[in-house]
């Protein structure tokens, strides 16, 4: 068979270019590698694998851009582009668990997905407000603050070991409420769901009666009261008036003076003189745990 038709040189020069640079599908940018990258970008390490919110995470590869976002899950998170083979982002505010950690250029190429565990925050505690309580007080009075940081909704406040009625007020401070302890030396903790708890902190209950002043109160023609005022007196504390010890429990009907307890911070010591001259005695508070106040000096009939 013979070819009869002749081939001008300009459709030879489309046919060379035809087989060369072969035509794009639709959609497809008009020059290679102009509008888009020809491979997706790549992870080659993760720097580290892990950690708590907060963490700061090194991404190493290539194929990153300025635009480049970092996925954990679903949420995006912000991103430090350092070049075209580094970027860093800080672990979010997430629950602890194992999320899919992606990245997404603005071209819509994705990278392989790799796992990243996101830790359980541990609580750091600075300081408690405050660290020293009496022993008896109402129980609006035995409430502490803990200040620290990392805390959370559902952050537990440990008592020497054991869990106490607490609440949440803010990323930096819980308050907890102290329940009836013994006197001494105690260890606050804060626990967070899933990590361990935080080291513990001192607390330090304060059970040693303390005379802060004695007054005269009510007065009658045989007796008058003395009002003492102090911290740490109880029910069942006695009062002892030079050497002489007295207590609530002890008041019987031919008894001629007694003590009534008022609260933890008074107790009334009716007094009957023999007589109206004025004279020196000592007042002292001593706890059936054997805790004693100082001695405090009265000058009255």
């Amino acid at each position: 068979m013979k070819i009869t038709e002749k081939i001008s040189r300009s459709e030879i020069g489309v046919l060379v270019a035809a087989l060369l640079f072969p035509p794009f599908a639709a959609g497809e940018p008009a020059e290679r590698g102009a509008g888009r990258r020809s491979t997706a970008p790549a992870i080659l390490s993760i720097a580290p694998a892990g950690g708590e919110p907060g963490t700061v995470v090194v991404l190493f590869g290539s194929g990153f851009t300025e635009m480049t976002r970092v996925f954990l899950g679903e949420r995006e998170v912000a991103a430090t582009v350092s070049g075209e083979k580094q970027l860093g982002f800080r672990v979010p505010d997430l629950n602890p668990g194992t999320y899919a950690l992606f990245l997404r250029r603005e071209d819509g190429a994705v990278s392989r997905v790799y796992n990243f565990s996101v830790h359980a925050a541990t609580p750091e505690v600075e300081s408690l407000e405050p660290d020293r309580m009496d022993g008896c007080g109402a129980p609006e009075g035995r409430e502490i603050t803990v200040r620290g940081s990392k805390f959370r909704e559902s952050t537990q406040v440990l008592l020497d070991g054991a869990i106490i009625r607490s609440r949440f007020l803010s990323p930096e401070a819980v308050a907890a409420t102290i329940p009836g302890i013994a006197g001494g030396l105690h260890s606050v903790q804060v626990k967070n769901p899933g990590a361990p708890p935080s080291p513990g902190v001192a607390l330090f209950m304060d059970v040693k009666p303390e005379i802060t002043g004695v007054s005269r109160g009510e007065e009658s023609v045989n007796y008058y009261n003395l009002i003492i005022e102090g911290r740490n007196f109880r029910g069942d504390s006695r009062v002892v008036v030079d050497g002489k010890s007295l207590s609530p429990s002890s008041a019987g009907m031919f008894e001629r003076e007694r003590v009534r307890f008022v609260d933890c911070t008074r107790m009334v010591y009716e007094r009957h003189p023999y007589d109206r001259t004025v004279k020196q005695f000592s007042v002292q508070i001593i706890n059936p745990d054997g805790g004693e106040s100082s001695v405090f000096r009265v000058s009255a009939p």
